[in-house]
């Protein structure tokens, strides 16, 4: 789990569930299209994105599927997310085993029910600078913390856009994030490590404007569990 940390979660996550309301629904492009590069149709997406997801808590269903270069293994998982901005974000894995990832914004906890096993650290060590999907719980982490550009605007295709850290991020090379240009709902996001590790998380079934408990994201962590500290610094 912790070649895991180190390698696939500070790279990536992310996620999503079911109808969505009228906020994001309304701020669409108006037929705006344009080629990659293109300033208006770059500002447009990143405004509707900001108004989707700005101020909101939703959830999500996600698949995950990470691919460790070196060692050529590949692994999928998928579950559900719960975000309230700011910070807070738990991820919920059904498959391929029961799996529980919470962060308040400051602690990230990591429980393995099969293990009995709880694993907690700093929350900006790991997803600072909007890694692990953490900017989906403060949008507004694409514009301070990425220069982002606009990869591929094509007629009745996702967009994509290229998010490239303004500071170092050591474990992150490369970003690429889909968007639906008429709703603004993030699809896909891709990352990748300088090991050429590469992590897709696939979002679909959206439900914004959620009222969520602030004890969802805690870990109550059981008794008879075992807790291992993570490393402060990566």
């Amino acid at each position: 789990m912790a070649f895991f940390l180190k390698r696939i979660l500070p790279v990536c996550l992310a996620i999503f569930l079911g109808v969505a309301s009228g906020i994001c629904a309304e701020a669409v492009l108006d037929g705006t299209s344009g080629t990659a590069g293109d300033p208006a149709a770059l500002e447009a997406l990143l405004s509707g994105i900001e108004t989707c997801y700005a101020n909101t808590a939703f959830s999500a269903r996600f698949h995950q599927t990470s691919t460790l270069a070196a060692m050529d293994i590949t692994d999928t998982a998928s579950g559900k997310i719960f975000v309230k901005p700011p910070d807070r974000m738990r991820w919920e894995y059904d498959t391929p085993e029961k799996q529980i990832i919470v962060t308040d914004g400051k602690t990230l906890w990591i429980y393995r029910p099969l293990d009995n096993q709880v694993m907690r650290g700093k929350a900006p060590a790991y997803l600072g600078g909007g890694q692990g999907g953490s900017f989906l719980s403060d949008i507004r982490t694409l514009k301070k913390e990425f220069q982002v550009t606009l990869e591929s605007h094509q007629p009745n295709l996702p967009a994509v856009l290229r998010l490239s850290p303004k500071e170092p991020v050591p474990e992150l090379a490369a970003l690429l994030v889909s968007v639906d240009p008429e709703t603004f709902h993030i699809l896909r996001i891709v990352t990748r490590n300088p090991y050429n590790d590469e992590t897709r998380i696939t979002l679909s079934d959206y439900r914004f404007d959620l009222i969520l408990d602030e004890d969802l994201f805690q870990m109550k962590i059981p008794e008879s569990a075992e807790v291992f500290e993570l490393e402060g610094e990566r």
